[in-house]
């Protein structure tokens, strides 16, 4: 199993990082492996809501559905894979910092069979992969 934390701050106002992040049609946007993201489930967004997302990872096209676990705007989600190649948890905390959010994403990913044995090298990937993205996604966001 490979599991991470990343933390970047963000100059925006709390409720703007929340919404821009937690929408998957922003994702393709800031998440260089994100090629398409929606949501799947009709209604108001919270716990139980479900979204689809197609992915590239090293090369591979990954399809995966996920559940939202957790819903509390502007400060904490979470979702987990239910339907997928891995099984995955992801969790984002964004705690008041002045006028921003200290962004913090935690995440496990459980790889199985062949993908078990070059774990490291996707948790090598995965960890690049994240601080990338963190970056871009301040960049988009701190822009006026």
């Amino acid at each position: 199993m490979i599991s991470f934390e990343k933390s970047i701050y963000i100059d925006r106002p709390p409720q703007e990082v929340f919404d821009y992040m937690s929408d998957p049609a922003n994702d393709a946007e800031w998440r260089s492996g994100s090629r398409v993201a929606e949501w799947s489930s009709e209604g108001s967004v919270g716990v139980g809501s479900t979204m689809r997302s197609e992915d590239s990872f090293l090369g591979r096209k990954v399809d995966t559905t996920s559940k939202i676990t957790s819903w509390d705007p502007p400060h904490q989600y979470s979702f987990k894979s239910v339907g997928g190649s891995f099984p995955a948890e992801f969790s984002f905390q964004l705690r008041s910092e002045g006028s921003g959010k200290q962004l913090t994403a935690s995440g496990e990913i459980e790889f199985s069979g062949v993908f078990k044995l070059v774990e490291w090298l996707f948790g090598y990937q995965i960890g690049k992969q994240a601080v990338d993205d963190f970056d871009t996604l301040k960049t988009i966001l701190e822009v006026d």
